[in-house]
C-alpha cells in the first residue's frame, strides 16, 4: 500500500483564521488532506473542528488564509463553489425532503443537460451504490427510511454531484454498531477508489479503527497530524487537552444493592397517537447504574419523563421504595414537584440545552437557586448556598466562564451542559436519571461525569443512564436495558454484554431473545412486588 506522505495533496489549508465577534474559532490553521486517505479531525468541544470544515465546504468564508485544492488556490464562498472543486459535506443533521424519494432528493438542484429523466437518475444512483457497496432503494420515500438509509442518501447525493473530497460530521452518532461497520466498509472502498474522506468525530475507538491519519485541534489552533498506526487513545487525548488524562471508568461492584424503583407495563402515545412506550417493565436498584441503550427516538425520553411525572401514561405502574421508611409510593399519583421532593431527579440533556432546565438570561448562581427557592423561610432569597454550589461545579467540572454572574446563554453548549448536570448531581438524589449527560462534551469532561455517576452509585443512588456510546455503556453500567421501538428488547449484564449483541437487540434482529429477557424482567418484578401493592399483577 502506498505511503500517505507519497500521495498527492487534495486540500491544503494555509493560515486559516475565523472569528465570530471576540471569539476566535480557528487561528492560523495550516494542514493538509491527501488523495486516497481517511483523515479524522479530532478536538475537544469548541475546538473549531466543524467551523474549519464548514469553510472547506463553503458555508463560512475565512477571515484570513488560503485554501488550495489539487495544488491551485480555490475561492470557496458557497456550497456550489465547493462542489465545483469536488468537495461535498454530509452534515450531522440531514437536509432531505421527507416526501421525496431517495433519487429525487439526490438529483434535487442538479442541472442536467437536456430534459430531466428520473429513470436515468435512478440508474445512475444504482451505479454509484453498486460501486461502493451502498444499499439504497432509489424509489423509497425519505419518511419511510431508517437513520442509516437517510445518511446513505446524503452520501450518494454528494457523490452524484461528482465529489472527490467528502467531509462527514459525526457520521456514527445515531448508528448501531452493525450500521457503523457497514458505513466503514463503504468509506474504505471510497478511499481505495482515490477519494479523500474527512471525518469529524469524538469517538476515539472509531478514529483508530477507520482513519489513516488524525489531525488534532485545540482551542481553535492546529496541534498536529499523526499516523493512526503509530498512536493510541491516551496519546490522542493528551494532544487534544494538552495534558495527561486518565481514560479509565472505575466500575465498582454494587454494594448493599436493593430495589428502589419498579416500572411495570408502561404504555404511552404521543400527540399524533403514535405509541412511544409499549408494555415497558424493569427494576432500578440502589447502588447500581442501569444503562438504557436504543436507537434515537426509541422511547428513552418518554420513559424518563414518565418516571419524572412529565409524561402522560395510558397505563402502567411506577412504584418508588422510600429508602428511609421502606414504604412503597405510587409515583403516578404524584406531581413532578412531589416526585422531585422524594429524591427522584431527572437530568435530561437535550440538543436545546437552554430550552429545558436552565434560564439563559440568569447567571449560574441564580440557576442553582431555581431548585431551592421554594424552600425559603422568608421573602428574602438566600444566595449563599447556591453561590457555594456554583463555585464547586465550576471548579470540579472545569466550567469555562468569565465569572459566577455571567448569563448562562453566553457560555458554550458544553459548559451549559456541565452546569445542568452538576446541579442535578449536587442535589443528593435517591434516583438520578441522566440522559445524554456527555452529549457534545470533550473527552476529559465526559470521563469526569462518568466518574461522578459512579460516585453517586457508591453513595447508594439508583442511577439510570441513557447514552449513545455503546462502549461507554458496557464499561460503565452494571445492567443494560435495551429498548427498541418503545419495547424492552432485552436486559443484559454490563460486565458480559457484547456491543454486537446490543446492536442486534436495538434493531429488533433478536426478538426472541428480547422477549425472553422481558419475561424474565416481569417475573423478577412480580416476585418483588406483593399482590395488591405495586399493581404489577393487575
Amino acid at each position: 500500500m502506498e505511503k500517505i506522505e507519497n500521495k498527492p495533496i487534495a486540500i491544503q489549508l494555509k493560515g486559516i483564521t475565523k472569528t465570530f465577534g471576540n471569539v476566535s474559532a480557528n487561528k492560523d490553521v495550516t494542514m493538509d488532506v491527501r488523495r486516497g486517505e481517511i483523515l479524522a479531525v479530532l478536538g475537544e468541544n469548541g475546538s473549531g473542528k466543524t467551523t474549519l470544515m464548514n469553510m472547506i465546504a463553503g458555508i463560512y468564508y475565512p477571515d484570513e488564509g488560503q485554501i488550495f485544492v489539487n495544488g491551485e488556490e480555490a475561492v470557496i464562498r458557497s456550497p456550489q463553489d465547493a462542489f465545483r472543486h469536488g468537495i461535498g459535506m454530509i452534515h450531522q443533521h440531514f437536509k432531505l425532503v421527507d416526501v421525496f424519494t431517495a433519487a429525487q432528493n439526490i438529483v434535487l438542484g442538479v442541472r442536467e443537460k437536456g430534459r430531466y429523466k428520473l429513470k436515468d437518475a435512478n440508474e445512475r444512483v444504482f451505479e454509484i451504490a453498486e460501486k461502493y457497496g451502498f444499499h439504497i432503494d432509489p424509489e423509497k420515500k425519505v419518511y419511510e427510511m431508517s437513520v442509516s438509509e437517510k445518511q446513505t442518501v446524503e452520501i450518494v447525493k454528494v457523490l452524484y454531484r461528482g465529489a472527490d473530497i467528502l467531509i462527514l460530521d459525526e457520521p456514527t452518532a445515531v448508528l448501531t454498531p452493525q450500521e457503523t461497520e457497514k458505513l466503514f466498509d463503504v468509506l474504505r472502498r471510497m478511499r481505495d477508489d482515490g477519494k479523500s474522506i474527512i471525518i469529524i468525530t469524538h469517538k476515539l475507538n472509531e478514529v483508530l479503527e477507520i482513519s489513516d491519519r488524525v489531525a488534532v485541534l485545540r482551542k481553535g489552533e492546529y496541534v498536529g497530524t499523526v499516523e493512526t498506526a503509530e498512536t493510541n487513545e491516551l496519546a490522542l487525548t493528551e494532544m487534544m487537552v494538552g495534558k495527561k488524562v486518565s481514560l479509565n471508568i472505575e466500575r465498582t461492584e454494587p454494594e448493599n444493592s436493593c430495589d428502589r424503583l419498579f416500572v411495570a407495563h408502561l404504555n404511552c402515545r404521543d400527540r399524533e397517537g403514535v405509541k412511544k412506550l409499549d408494555d415497558v417493565t424493569f427494576t432500578a436498584r440502589a447502588g447500581e447504574i442501569l444503562g438504557i441503550a436504543g436507537i434515537a427516538g426509541s422511547g428513552q425520553r418518554e420513559l424518563l419523563e414518565a418516571i419524572a411525572g412529565l409524561q402522560h401514561l395510558e397505563s402502567g405502574e411506577i412504584t418508588y421504595i422510600d429508602p428511609e421508611s421502606g414504604e412503597e409510593v405510587n409515583l403516578r399519583d404524584k406531581t413532578p414537584m412531589q416526585i422531585r421532593e422524594l429524591g427522584v431527579r431527572l437530568s435530561f440533556v437535550p440538543e436545546d440545552r437552554l430550552g429545558m432546565g436552565l434560564v439563559g438570561n440568569m447567571d449560574i448562581v441564580d440557576n442553582m437557586m431555581l431548585r431551592s427557592y421554594g424552600k425559603g423561610k422568608s421573602i428574602f432569597l438566600d444566595r449563599k448556598d447556591p453561590k457555594k454550589l456554583a463555585e464547586n461545579i465550576i471548579e470540579s467540572l472545569e466550567v469555562v466562564t468569565p465569572g459566577l454572574h455571567t448569563p448562562v446563554r453566553r457560555l458554550s453548549g458544553g459548559n451549559v451542559q456541565k452546569v445542568l448536570v452538576g446541579r442535578e448531581i449536587a442535589s443528593t438524589p435517591t434516583v438520578l436519571m441522566a440522559a445524554y449527560p456527555v452529549r457534545g462534551l470533550d473527552i476529559n469532561s465526559s470521563y469526569t461525569i462518568y466518574n461522578l455517576l459512579t460516585k453517586q452509585k457508591e453513595n447508594g443512588v439508583a442511577v439510570i443512564f441513557v447514552g449513545e456510546d455503546l462502549d461507554v455503556l458496557i464499561e460503565l453500567c452494571d445492567r443494560i436495558l435495551v429498548i427498541g421501538s418503545g419495547r424492552v428488547a432485552g436486559i443484559l449484564d454490563g460486565r458480559t454484554a457484547k456491543k454486537e449483541e446490543i446492536g442486534l437487540l436495538m434493531t429488533g434482529s433478536r426478538e426472541n431473545t428480547g422477549a425472553a429477557a422481558e419475561n424474565e424482567a416481569e417475573e423478577n418484578l412480580e416476585e418483588n412486588i406483593p399482590d395488591g401493592k405495586g399493581g404489577a399483577h393487575e
